[in-house]
C-alpha cells in the first residue's frame, strides 16, 4: 500500500518519519523566507541596482549571517521562486558567490554554501589577529580627539546592542567598533586590507556572536581594547586585541569540531536552534 504520490512509503513508521520531515522541511521553507526581506537590499538601492547584482546581494547576505547554513544546497529553481526571478539571475550569482569562496558547486550535486573548516578558520584568524593587534597599536599612538569620543561612543553603542539589539545589531555594532580603531590608526593600505576582508570576517564574527553566553565577556574585552588606546599604550592595546581575536579562534574552532562529530566528518557550523 503506498500514500498518494507518496509511492514507496508503505509502513506506518516509515510515513511517520516521512510525514515529519515534510513538515521540518516546511517550516525551514516558512523561517527562509521570513529572512529574504531584511537580506535584500534597501528598496531605494534595489531601484538603482541590477536585478542580477541585488540577488547576488541578498543571497550573500543570507550566507554570511548564517541563514543559510553551510553545506545547504542551492538550487535555481527553489530560489528563483522565493526570489520572484528567473533562473538566470539566480545562475550568475551563484557563480559569484563561488568566485567569492561562499558557495562550491560540484559536478553531480550542484551548488552549495561553502562549509567552514578548521584551515578555513585558522588562515583567516591568524590574518586578522596580526592586523588588528597593528590596529589597535597604531591607535594608541595616533588617534585624534575626535575620533576618541567615536571610540568611547561605538563601545557604549555595542553594549548598548548586546542588551537590546537583535544579533544583525550586535554584528553590525562590533564592525563599527573595529572600524572606528582601523580608521584611527591612520593608515590608508591597511584600511583598504582591512576593508577587504571584512566580509570573510563577519562570517566568522556571526557565528560567534549568536551565542549570547559571550556578551559579557566581549564587553569586558572591548573595554580593555578601547582603554589601552586611549591611554596611549601600544603594548597593551596589541594585547588585548590578540587576546579578543584568540578567543574567538577557540571558541569556534570547538564549534567547528563539535559539528564535525555529530555531522559524520562534515565540518560545519549550524544555526542556533
Amino acid at each position: 500500500m503506498t500514500y498518494g504520490i507518496h509511492a514507496g512509503v508503505t509502513d506506518s513508521r516509515t510515513r511517520r518519519v516521512f510525514m515529519a520531515d515534510q513538515k521540518k522541511k516546511k517550516y525551514n521553507e516558512r523561517e527562509f523566507l521570513s529572512v529574504i526581506p531584511e537580506a535584500m537590499p534597501a528598496p531605494d538601492d534595489q531601484q538603482s541596482i541590477p536585478l542580477r547584482e541585488t540577488v547576488f546581494l541578498t543571497l550573500r547576505k543570507l550566507i554570511l549571517t548564517g541563514k543559510l547554513d553551510p553545506g545547504e544546497r542551492l538550487t535555481e529553481v527553489r530560489l528563483g521562486k522565493i526570489l520572484g526571478t528567473s533562473r538566470t539571475p539566480i545562475r550568475e550569482a551563484i557563480r559569484k558567490l563561488e568566485i567569492e569562496g561562499l558557495v562550491t558547486i560540484t559536478p553531480g550535486s550542484g551548488a552549495r554554501v561553502a562549509r567552514i573548516t578548521e584551515g578555513d578558520l585558522q588562515d583567516v584568524m591568524e590574518v586578522r589577529c596580526a592586523l588588528d593587534q597593528l590596529c589597535a597599536s597604531l591607535a594608541s599612538q595616533r588617534i585624534s580627539e575626535e575620533d576618541k569620543k567615536e571610540l568611547i561612543k561605538a563601545n557604549e553603542a555595542f553594549e548598548y546592542s548586546t542588551k537590546f539589539g537583535n544579533e544583525q545589531e550586535i554584528a553590525e555594532s562590533d564592525v563599527n567598533f573595529h572600524e572606528v580603531i582601523t580608521r584611527a590608526a591612520g593608515n590608508r593600505r591597511l584600511n583598504q586590507v582591512m576593508t577587504g576582508m571584512a566580509d570573510t570576517i563577519y562570517r566568522f564574527r556571526y557565528e560567534y556572536i549568536r551565542d549570547d553566553l559571550h556578551y559579557e565577556q566581549l564587553i569586558m574585552e572591548h573595554r580593555a581594547i578601547c582603554q589601552a588606546i586611549l591611554e596611549g599604550n601600544p603594548r597593551k592595546a596589541s594585547a588585548a586585541a590578540k587576546n579578543h581575536i584568540d578567543r574567538q579562534r577557540e571558541f569556534i574552532l570547538g564549534q567547528l569540531r563539535k559539528s564535525k562529530e555529530g555531522a559524520g566528518g562534515h565540518a560545519i557550523v549550524n544555526r542556533k536552534d
